[in-house]
């Protein structure tokens, strides 16, 4: 069995405690939104957007705490890879969730048509991603 000889520097245990910490803040806003939304839908779709992000980042940041603390492995690359894969997806989603959130706070603002097709673009961009890799 091979010998794991790896010491973790202090910036990797600051940048593993940073990355647990905005993991959980953003978990906690996220909770705390659904708490008080109290039927407001535009609390709500904080809470989705919020939970968006943090599910998102987790997916990139847990295996770069786990790297940080550890040290790193093929499966840890492997897992990073695919995590920011994840993670650009739900940031489209994120922008997504966003543009909606415009629209219901700025009622009597039109977002550019330019805008919008670029969201709606990503939008359809996503689904035949996740469709193909689903397949």
């Amino acid at each position: 069995m091979k010998e794991n000889t790896y010491k973790p520097q202090i910036p990797d245990m600051m940048e593993a405690i940073f990355d647990a910490v905005y993991l959980i803040f953003d978990l906690v806003a996220a909770i705390l939104f659904f708490i008080y939304a109290k039927g407001n839908t535009l609390f709500v779709l904080y809470g989705i957007l919020t939970l968006t992000l943090c599910g998102g980042d987790a997916f990139h940041l847990v295996p770069r705490i786990i790297r940080a603390v550890r040290g790193t492995s093929d499966k840890l690359k492997r897992q990073l890879s695919i995590g920011l894969q994840v993670s650009s997806i739900t940031m489209t989603v994120f922008y997504i969730i966003l543009m909606y959130i415009w629209k219901l706070t700025f009622p009597e603002f039109m977002i550019p048509v330019a805008i919008e097709a670029i969201v709606q673009t990503l939008r359809n961009e996503v689904w035949q991603s996740y469709l193909e890799n689903k397949n």
